[in-house]
């Protein structure tokens, strides 16, 4: 493993040199090309005074430049803030302001948002393309002669590499600083448990910014695969990536399997170069990965992780036993528990529902300036409170049932969104479901259904509930059923329930 973020790239770029590490559309780049142009922008930054402790924010979509940029940044020695392209300018300046980013990079509209949201006395704004007065252009930056003094092999292991902001559902978003070893060991661990070589090609448009895309993207970089991004999902082309570049990884969150099962010309391409894909990001109903590991013809590992984790917390070896409904196994390093609601010190036993914690070197050092928030999440013993209800079996499988914050109480019962959802995406009609509480002055809450249905397909609301009396307890059942076109959703594709509540 390396010493820092920045070193990673140029120790790939020695390795692999002018092999493709990324292609964007038409646009191809080799290891040694990311590697030299991220040099420039780190010797750029260095050169305007911006090094260690300088933390620098990037806002935009998936793209080449997001890629230079990021590890330009953690060359230099500064950290990196990595922002959700989809924030509005204010929900963006928010974060900006609480770490102190010094520069921003990103898309020039974004960036002029930003500006209107800041003021005029904000940081350095650099565009990745497009001009606008008062902005710098990211190709001078890139383009800058490399200072041939450029360490980038210094031991940052215990330094902060990364500040990420939390989405921010309950409150205002808190940043997770996370040091370059949990970054680093995370990587690792993701790499060996599902064996990513530089025999690889994989296709994603997971977001950049997001730390299921950001692990996507470091493995690549590690390991010597070809990373095929797209800048936003779209399913014509993800399966014509697969395809024409003959993938061997697939990696989505639930609704990208969704609408690539859904997407009429499926048969049309060969997917049959596909070894292995990742879900993530959110609980898939257990018919629907059946259903992909069918269509796709490649074993389905299930994932999860957390913006305090720096990327996944748990997940399925290749090489061993799989159990679909789980998310497998901790990341070695890792260690795991089920604690009681209310209780963090009273660890359940295996096929009890608690909250899932986890402790080991990938966890944050806590929440940027929220001391605390950071003691409500984290432990005296060190573990970090994930917010998800969860059990582990006798064999140490972890099956995560919800979120806390999204589980309905009607007339004193605990229901749990996702079983609701997995049992409805059983319907052949269904295409995706969520479940979410409303108010209902007499249980407290009631479930109701958001149903989008599969296309070509029609079932009535009542047809939908029979079909849910024959396979759930009848407090679960939904007591409304809506049919929508869509569902909600966050930049990096789970459904966004607490739209769907209003």
């Amino acid at each position: 493993m390396e010493t820092s973020i920045g070193a990673l790239i140029a120790a790939s770029a020695a390795r692999y040199g002018e092999r493709t590490a990324l292609v964007v559309d038409d646009r191809r780049f080799s290891f040694a090309e990311l590697n030299r142009l991220s040099s420039s922008v780190a010797t750029r930054l260095l050169q305007r005074g911006y090094g260690q402790g300088t933390t620098v924010s990037l806002y935009a979509p998936n793209s080449p430049e997001w890629i230079i940029a990021y590890y330009g940044i953690l060359k230099a020695g500064c950290i990196v803030n990595p922002l959700n392209p989809m924030l509005t300018g204010p929900e963006a300046a928010f974060a900006v302001r609480d770490c102190g980013a010094a520069v921003v990079f990103g898309q020039s509209e974004k960036l002029l948002l930003l500006r209107t949201a800041l003021g005029e006395n904000g940081p350095v704004l650099v565009s990745f393309q497009g001009v606008a007065e008062s902005v710098e252009m990211f190709t001078d930056w890139s383009e800058t002669p490399v200072d041939p003094e450029l360490r980038v092999d210094q031991d940052r292991l215990e330094e902060i590499s990364t500040i990420g902001y939390t989405s921010g559902t309950t409150g205002k978003p808190k940043g997770a600083l996370l040091t370059h070893r949990a970054i680093l060991l995370n990587v690792a661990m993701t790499a060996t448990m599902h064996r990513r070589t530089e025999a690889d090609t994989v296709v994603s448009a997971l977001p950049l910014s997001h730390v299921y895309g950001n692990v996507v993207m470091q493995c690549a970089i590690a390991y010597g695969m070809a990373l095929i991004l797209h800048p936003t999902f779209q399913a014509e082309a993800v399966l014509r990536s697969i395809d024409t570049y003959r993938a061997t990884l697939f990696e989505g969150v639930p609704t990208m399997y969704l609408y690539l099962l859904d997407f009429p010309d499926f048969l049309s391409y060969d997917l049959s170069s596909l070894t292995r894909c990742t879900v993530g990001g959110q609980t898939m109903p257990e018919a629907k990965m059946r259903e992909v590991e069918a269509r796709f013809g490649a074993p389905l590992l299930e994932l999860w992780g957390m913006t305090e984790l720096g990327g996944l917390g748990a997940t399925h070896p290749l090489l061993g036993e799989r159990r679909l409904g789980s998310i497998g196994l901790p990341l070695p390093s890792m260690e795991a528990r089920i604690v009681a609601n209310g209780e963090p010190g009273k660890v359940l036993p295996p096929g009890e529902i608690g909250e899932l914690a986890l402790k080991g070197p990938m966890t944050m050092q806590g929440y940027l300036n929220r001391p605390d928030a950071t003691a409500e999440t984290i432990d005296s013993e060190g573990f970090l409170h994930t917010g998800d209800l969860a059990y582990m079996d006798k064999d140490g499988y972890i099956y995560v049932v919800d979120r806390l914050k999204d589980m309905i109480i009607t007339g004193g019962f605990n229901i749990y969104p996702a079983e609701l959802e997995s049992v409805l995406s059983e319907h052949p009609a269904v295409s995706m479901a969520a479940v979410v509480g409303i108010p209902d002055p007499l249980k407290g809450e009631l479930a109701k259904a958001i149903v989008v249905l599969a296309k070509g397909q029609s079932v009535s609301e009542q047809e939908l509930l029979e079909f849910c009396r024959t396979r759930l307890a009848a407090y679960k059942i939904p007591r409304l059923v809506a049919f929508v076109d869509d569902l909600p959703k966050t930049g990096s594709g789970k459904i966004l329930r607490r739209a769907l509540r209003v």
